[in-house]
């Protein structure tokens, strides 16, 4: 057998299976062979494309391989025809084509912005073999499903700074995510530097807050990405930060310190005051100046309405103009503001309580509460854009948030109302340290949902090409698989980690309510314990049922016997280590599963029904074991459960 047949026959086994492609291609054909990626890689007609230089890099980093631009034979081919927008809008084509063979790549774009995204695409192509590395011949003809997909990123609660900015923009790109939605002010922390009311980051920020300079950089980089920034400053609610240094902002007079719990505070603008919208208006010029996108988020939720109940002069002025609660003056204070945004040349966003204010229908409604808010915008006429579902501090798993549809359960006319939707982070239980493990991977998923044809619904494909891809974006700066071991670490203080790890890794980090009834944190709270380590979903656990549902009885015999035999080892870190002692009896829940399923499967492979009593037995603990443990979940307790019940 000739070298090149062999060739021939080992790429044809290796790409017999999908791509590790995510988002899914609209419209993908394999071809035969595979083009080499080596030293001889060169790039043409890019004509000093950024992309260009950041995929080069990216190959270098995850080949080893060093790569230059240009070359005697270029190896990729790129035919861009025409430019890009000056400043990117909503709906700007982002189509591209991409064919790959064995002797050259071509892509093939109306402009850069669809380039950005076939670069995308070929990145993840790239895959070793036994020859080396190689792109499989295909032929891509790709477009989005929806224009608006975004990352909503939270920098209030807790300050991120601004390389895990630009981090998560890179990852942002890897998944072809095209909207970063800046969430730059809360109760907790007002984050961007204003010129004009300087006092606004200097005492509402704790020192933590970017330069308009800084600003000014990350749109750059954000662009060059092909990814729109939108700010958000909200209000009139979550402003006490605002307060702290304009506190005649406030429907109550007073002194307003920095808040340093999580929730609904009472603190709110005065909606009944003109110095309220003259401030606003210089303040929305100033950011409007800062933020060339077209959309301006305005906030517009969770106002409790408390210090308008409280306050004379606010009843006074309901009374006066009739007003028969705090929505309708919310309303009122939602056109004022969407007024001012207009003046200044931006279309409004906001979470879609402002919808109660019947706005302008230029407008965009982010439904965060449920997806019938999302339906009710439609259906009134406004573009409007998803989030709930996507709550990545819900600490849902991947199939969970992939599983939801923006456009689900609406009409032809509805539909094409709807832009896109938006994963949102959080961020009271993050910190720089594990924020990143709470994004990647699943939002790699999500966007998938956002880019890829609707009937792109296979779980066990997105999970299978959700791994790879994980690991591709860990190679762009992202920490969600580097910082694991380091935080396990810390717990094991100087004992020996493997022990812990097979412990955290059986267990799935609590959702954002099981964390806010402790009642214990605050912004200043360490977030270093093992519920902090934690995945908000276990690969273990994912891994483990798809033996028990095939019955690898071999394998599944080795994780049984590590589980039961875990709690022993572990017992040097939980008598050194205050951090790791705390979860000690979720360690020896973890050995009673172990022993359980060790015991199912004799009953299994010897043939035999358990008996009525040891079922009940185990049943009655595994309900106990499938309960939330000081903000923990053990995420092994379903496939055992399964176990469990094929052995009655």
């Amino acid at each position: 057998m000739t070298k090149s047949l062999l060739f021939f026959l080992i790429a044809a086994t290796l790409f017999a299976a999908e791509p590790n492609l995510m988002p899914w291609p609209s419209k993908i054909a394999m071809g035969s062979g595979v083009l080499i990626i080596d030293q001889d890689f060169h790039v043409a007609g890019t004509k000093g494309l950024v992309a260009v230089t950041r995929l080069l890099h990216n190959l270098s980093l995850e080949t080893g391989i060093p790569l230059t631009e240009s070359g005697p034979q270029p190896k990729l081919v790129i035919r861009c025809h025409g430019p890009r927008a000056p400043i990117q809008k909503l709906g700007e084509d982002e189509s591209y084509r991409l064919e790959v063979t064995d002797q050259q790549a071509t892509l093939t774009a109306p402009n850069p912005l669809g380039v950005i995204r076939g670069l995308a695409t070929f990145e993840q192509l790239v895959t070793p073999s036994p020859e080396g590395f190689v792109v499989p011949a295909v032929v891509i003809e790709d477009k989005p499903r929806f224009p608006w997909r975004g990352l909503h990123l939270d920098v209030a609660r807790h300050w991120m700074p601004l390389e895990m900015v630009r981090r998560t923009l890179d990852g942002m790109a890897a998944v072809k995510l095209n909207v970063f939605h800046w969430h730059l002010s809360d109760d907790q922390g007002f984050r961007v530097e204003s010129k004009r009311y300087p006092k606004l980051q200097e005492d509402g920020s704790d020192g933590n807050y970017y330069t308009q300079d800084q600003v000014r950089e990350i749109i750059a980089y954000a662009r060059d990405r092909g990814i729109r920034v939108v700010p958000e400053f909200d209000m009139p609610g979550h402003s006490q930060s605002w307060l702290v240094g304009y506190p005649e902002l406030a429907s109550i007079s007073g002194t307003y310190p920095i808040e340093r719990k999580w929730g609904i505070f009472d603190p709110v603008m005065d909606p009944t005051s003109e110095f309220t919208y003259q401030f606003l208006d210089a303040f929305i010029g100033e950011m409007a100046a800062l933020f060339p996108d077209e959309f301006f988020h305005v906030g517009g939720d969770e106002v409790n309405g408390e210090q308008w109940k409280k306050s004379q002069h606010v009843q006074a002025f309901m009374r006066e103009h009739h007003m028969k609660d705090t929505t309708e003056l919310q309303a009122y204070f939602t056109k004022r503001v969407q007024a001012i945004v207009a003046k200044h040349g931006k279309r409004m966003e906001g979470w879609d309580e402002v919808l109660a204010a019947n706005p302008p229908k230029d407008i965009v409604i982010q439904a965060w509460r449920d997806q019938k808010q999302l339906a009710d915008a439609a259906r009134q006429g406004y573009s409007g854009i998803l989030s709930a579902g996507y709550y990545l501090d819900h600490m849902e798993p991947a199939s969970t948030v992939y599983s939801v549809d923006p456009s689900a359960g609406l009409s032809a006319e509805e539909k094409s109302r709807i832009l896109g939707g938006e994963v949102c982070m959080w961020t009271e239980y993050v910190s720089t340290e594990n924020v990143d493990s709470r994004i990647w991977p699943r939002t790699a998923a999500i966007a998938e949902r956002f880019w890829s044809p609707e009937e792109t619904k296979d779980v066990a494909s997105m999970y299978r090409r959700l791994d790879a891809v994980s690991r591709e974006i860990a190679w762009l700066g992202p920490t969600h698989l580097a910082n694991y071991l380091p935080m396990l670490r810390r717990i094991a203080g100087d004992e020996p980690i493997g022990s812990l790890q097979v412990l955290v890794d059986a267990l799935r980090a609590g959702d954002l309510d099981a964390r806010d009834e402790t009642n214990k944190y605050t912004q200043q709270t360490p977030l270093n314990r093992i519920v902090d380590a934690a995945r908000p979903e276990s690969d273990t656990a994912r891994h483990f049922a798809a033996l028990v549902d095939r019955m690898d009885t071999a394998a599944l015999r080795v994780w049984l016997t590590a589980w039961r035999d875990n709690d022993a080892k572990l017992q040097p870190i939980f008598a050194k280590s205050f951090l790791a002692a705390e979860d000690a009896p979720i360690s020896k829940e973890l050995s009673r599963l172990g022993s359980i399923g060790l015991e199912a499967l004799d009953f299994i492979e010897h043939h035999q029904h358990a008996p009525q009593a040891w079922l009940d037995e185990q049943r009655a603990f595994l309900a106990q074991a499938g309960k939330l443990h000081l903000e923990l979940w053990l995420a092994v307790v379903p496939p055992i459960q399964n176990l469990v019940d094929k052995a009655k």
